[in-house]
């Protein structure tokens, strides 16, 4: 039976409660290489014109939750710019097609946000091909497995930390001064903010560091009609998962520890982010959207 977004269906068989092989991808992933491929809602989100004209940057757009919801927000009537590393391509191209398919236009910024000049050069250039900015998505993360302390290497702290943190920080920075009242940022955090697990130190660090970011800017941002907000998605099967971003011989039971029984599918973090980016959640700052599969937080 065909579904979308506002189909009455269960959501503990919605999607498949999925058992991956044991697979391994050299870092970052290639989401069109995994087994199975996760499903962004490219056959499956319908808009309903929540977000008319806006002007939105993805970071990380290429796959994953931020490939999802560049899909939706296209079908909600945005233009839509995303970036990506440069050997993520072949995924961007994906998600580039879509976004040119449901009308609206694309721009794709391949780069590393490590670069605190590409960092600012990104928010230049989609300014500048979209013709404003109203929505910024700081999704773009690394993650990656070290089971001790020992193991994780100075090097490893330091990338992960410069992706996930300093890079949402020289980003949004850049973007604030030509974002409008009504605009909104939207970052992406994790339920390891709240449940870490043991070999995801670094990681785990970086998504707390973005949570307190995003309720101390909805702070700054509020008075000046700006929202701030995040979304903490649960176990969601991505690229990540596959290039070392999850322990490799515990694949095959990814997710099934939640109170669906299976992880979650990208296409179901989408909705809470066209949420947070439309007029609908005008009265919503600095608030922690957690889509979880069910794992209680504070």
């Amino acid at each position: 039976m065909a579904h979308n977004q506002y189909t009455l269906r269960d959501p503990r068989s919605l999607y498949p409660s999925i058992t991956p092989p044991e697979q391994r991808q050299q870092e970052p992933g290639i989401q069109a290489r995994m087994q199975p491929v996760p499903d962004l809602g490219e056959k499956t989100y319908e808009g309903r014109d929540r977000l008319p004209g806006r002007k939105a940057l993805i970071t990380g757009g290429d796959s994953g939750i931020g490939g999802a919801v560049a899909i939706a927000f296209a079908r909600e009537g945005a233009d839509v710019a995303i970036t990506y590393l440069p050997d993520e391509e072949e995924d961007a191209q994906h998600i580039v097609e879509l976004i040119k398919k449901a009308g609206r236009k694309a721009v794709a910024i391949p780069g590393d946000l490590t670069d605190r000049d590409f960092c600012r050069e990104l928010v230049q250039r989609a300014v500048q091909e979209l013709g404003g900015l109203d929505i910024l998505v700081n999704n773009a993360g690394r993650q990656i497995v070290a089971h001790r302390i020992e193991d994780l290497s100075d090097e490893q702290f330091e990338r992960t930390l410069k992706t996930n943190v300093f890079g949402m920080f020289w980003v949004t920075k850049e973007a604030v001064p030509h974002m409008p009242p009504g605009a909104s940022i939207i970052c992406t955090a994790s339920l390891e903010v709240y449940r870490q697990l043991p070999y995801l130190l670094d990681y785990a660090t970086t998504k707390g560091a973005i949570n307190t970011f995003t309720k101390g800017l909805s702070q700054q941002l509020g008075p000046r009609g700006i929202r701030v907000n995040a979304v903490a998605p649960g176990p969601t099967w991505t690229a990540l998962q596959v290039s070392d971003g999850f322990p490799t011989d515990e694949l095959p039971e990814y997710g099934k520890d939640t109170l669906l029984g299976r992880a979650g599918q990208p296409a179901e973090l989408a909705p809470a982010y066209v949420f947070l980016a439309s007029a609908e959640s005008s009265f919503v700052m600095g608030e922690t959207l957690n889509v979880n599969g069910g794992t209680p937080t504070p």
